[in-house]
């Protein structure tokens, strides 16, 4: 199978650390946001017209509301985000107790809770990072401890079954996911994947059930099966790749952030847009 063409976005600028691709399939928008600015994004990548908000910390990953608004994960924990008047309002500090660490990658479930994790976020990395599940009522449930950068969320297509990764762990795991409850059964370790392969960054699934993995460590696209195979690998113009989410109308396009390191060309942190076979699984609406 030949590889997809890939094109670089011109609208959006460079980021530092390119991050959380969300597709709104209601209005035709790309969201993505930039951690360390930081920045939250949206453009209209037909008519590449670009809006930006600049919020007061770092934020680590948001989901699209059934409301219109957002909810964006900050250092300080999970806010509602109007858009529109730029007014945050605190839903639930999941990690008061947990200083060394910052919220991480984050995703809305397909029937609409925000799933979320932290990452240590001091140079000696330790394991007291953890996933949580966040209701609309602001209840929050641990699903998983002992990690160290919680990444990689994404769903099957029935919604049933949980991907995830640990970014420093080099693991991918999934697991059963009840939606009723949102809670999960055991993990099962897809694969420990090795720095030439591609360390697990973000990651997105696909209508075939396949799990399409950021090797930020390798520059590639890895699609897993969730019988540990390593189905195909896409190499990419981008020495670090960070998260893929499908789109567009048909849900074939594949858009991809990336970031930027000290001494890195101007190609790095672009935003990168490839044409794909098979179609990609709508990213869920948190049901505020």
């Amino acid at each position: 199978m030949a590889d997809p063409q890939i094109r670089i976005l011109d609208a959006p600028p460079a980021t530092t650390t390119g991050e959380c691709p969300v597709w709104d399939g209601r209005t035709g928008h790309l969201w993505w946001i930039d951690i360390q600015r930081p920045t939250l994004h949206r453009v209209d990548v037909h008519g590449q017209r670009l809006e930006s908000w600049t919020l007061p910390e770092h934020i680590g990953s948001f989901a699209l509301c059934r409301s219109g608004g957002l909810l964006v994960a900050l250092r300080s924990g999970v806010h509602r985000f109007d858009p529109v008047s730029g007014a945050l309002e605190l839903l639930v500090a999941p990690e008061p107790d947990r200083p060394r660490n910052r919220l991480n990658d984050g995703k809305a479930s397909p029937e609409g809770r925000f799933l979320v994790g932290s990452m240590d976020d001091t140079d000696d990395k330790e394991a007291g990072a953890a996933l949580y599940s966040i209701s609309a009522d602001g209840s929050c449930r641990r699903l998983v401890d002992g990690l160290i950068i919680s990444n990689g969320l994404a769903w099957s297509p029935d919604g049933r079954t949980l991907w995830h990764s640990d970014t420093r762990h080099a693991r991918i795991w999934t697991a059963d996911y009840d939606p009723e409850t949102g809670t999960i059964g055991p993990q099962r370790e897809v694969a420990q994947v090795p720095n030439e392969t591609g360390r697990p960054d973000g990651g997105a699934t696909d209508v075939e059930g396949g799990y399409w993995s950021a090797g930020v460590s390798a520059g590639v696209l890895n699609r897993w099966l969730p019988d540990g195979t390593l189905d195909r690998q896409i190499k990419l113009p981008v020495k670090w790749p960070t998260m893929p989410c499908f789109g567009g109308p048909d849900m074939r396009t594949l858009y991809v952030t990336s970031l930027r390191k000290d001494g890195d060309g101007p190609i790095e942190g672009s935003l990168l847009e490839l044409r794909m076979e098979v179609a990609g699984v709508p990213v869920g609406l948190f049901a505020d």
